[in-house]
């Protein structure tokens, strides 16, 4: 499974999350220590917030930690919020395209997880995509699909209810045509004011993640592993969780897409 961070708060460099700490995003990408796969190397991406209301966005296909490229980008970019991926791909190809964040306008988002049986549905989740949006489908990704479906059902407007909404056409998918697990997925996306993170799973196996507000920074990392071991103050979102962290507040709702699913 791939591992993510995101951070928002008091701008800092992105490297003080992506790069500097021991057990950093890109530690992660070849050495992560809470899920299936340690090494996460089918591509990265990073997108970031500044003064325009649309983030800035970089992925590539080759390894995190073996792209100069990013180091350097990551040792001179200041930012107030931002979203950083490595991945393990689940099935589709090692492309520019399939590597997160996706962005939509001033969205964007990133995923860890599975959809059960995907290439055998895909199709299907495409057409939950309605045509206005389906230009900005550019890969091939359950992830890209999922987002694109919650924009439809009302990202903008309704962050929670779009996600659970589309997790739920998702799950009916998966049960229908697809596989066991129907969705395992952790989720960080920002409408560049706020950071919204959530866990959710199927079954008893929702991927870590965890959060920690740094008095020194005036921040708050997201992230699916601590980035330092010796910290012990990193907490640990329980699973169906919807977060919403905008500066020291942190919101937490029930996230039940299965309720939407079993309705249905």
């Amino acid at each position: 499974m791939c591992r993510w961070a995101a951070y928002i708060g008091a701008p800092i460099y992105l490297e003080d999350i992506v790069s500097l700490p021991k057990h950093s995003l890109i530690h992660q990408s070849h050495g992560a220590t809470e899920c299936r796969t340690a090494i996460n190397a089918d591509g990265f991406g990073i997108c970031w917030y500044g003064d325009r209301p649309e983030p800035g966005l970089y992925r590539d296909v080759m390894p995190a930690w073996s792209d100069p490229n990013l180091r350097s980008l990551v040792a001179t970019v200041k930012s107030g919020l931002f979203l950083a991926h490595v991945r393990a791909s689940t099935g589709t190809a090692t492309s520019r395209n399939n590597c997160h964040p996706f962005t939509w306008g001033r969205w964007s988002f990133m995923h860890n997880g599975q959809v059960g049986g995907y290439d055998s549905f895909r199709r299907y989740a495409d057409m939950l995509i309605p045509d206005a949006l389906y230009p900005y489908r550019k890969g091939a990704t359950d992830s890209e699909a999922l987002f694109l479906a919650a924009v439809a059902e009302g990202l903008d407007h309704d962050p929670r209810g779009a996600m659970e909404r589309a997790a739920a056409s998702f799950i009916r998918l998966a049960r229908d045509k697809g596989e066991a697990p129907h969705l395992r997925l952790t989720v960080a996306m920002s409408d560049g004011t706020r950071l919204y993170a959530m866990r959710y799973a199927t079954d008893n196996l929702a991927p870590s993640l965890y959060h920690r507000w740094s008095a020194t920074r005036q921040g708050r990392a997201v992230v699916s592993e601590p980035l330092e071991t010796g910290e012990d103050d990193w907490l640990e979102i329980p699973a169906a969780s919807f977060c919403t962290f905008e500066g020291e507040r942190v919101t937490v709702e029930p996230f039940l897409p299965c309720r939407l699913a079993a309705a249905a």
